[in-house]
């Protein structure tokens, strides 16, 4: 069964950190460019990060620039967002896709989420 499997959300503080992860099941992620989506309440989904499966290049948002850092571990078939320095307004549900052939592509497979909270 192919999946997608995003953890580690949860709550935190103003200017703290999370790692999130995204775990595939049924494929290979070596060949998918992966992107970080989120969706605040009330709001439309917008893309967070991407990293490309070709060349490793990453693609990320002006509002997460500086703060959050994608990457990739094929053998593991994951990949991670780093998030420091969080802010009240990166409270969201996030999600992980695999896209083809690139970066802002069609996606083929989403996750269900994780929620992330930042709050004092």
């Amino acid at each position: 069964q192919v999946q997608l499997v995003e953890s580690g959300g949860g709550l935190v503080q103003p200017g703290g950190s999370l790692r999130l992860s995204c775990a595939a099941s049924g494929f290979t992620l070596d060949y998918y460019a992966i992107g970080w989506f989120r969706q605040a309440p009330g709001k439309e989904r917008e893309g967070v990060s991407c990293i490309s499966s070709s060349d490793g290049n990453t693609y990320d948002a002006d509002s997460v620039k500086g703060r959050f850092t994608i990457s990739r571990d094929n053998a593991k078939n994951t990949v991670y967002l780093q998030m420091n320095s969080l802010k009240p307004e990166d409270t969201a549900v996030y999600y992980c896709a695999a896209e083809t052939p690139d970066c802002g592509y069609a996606v083929d497979y989403w996750g269900k989420g994780t929620l992330v909270t930042v709050s004092s």
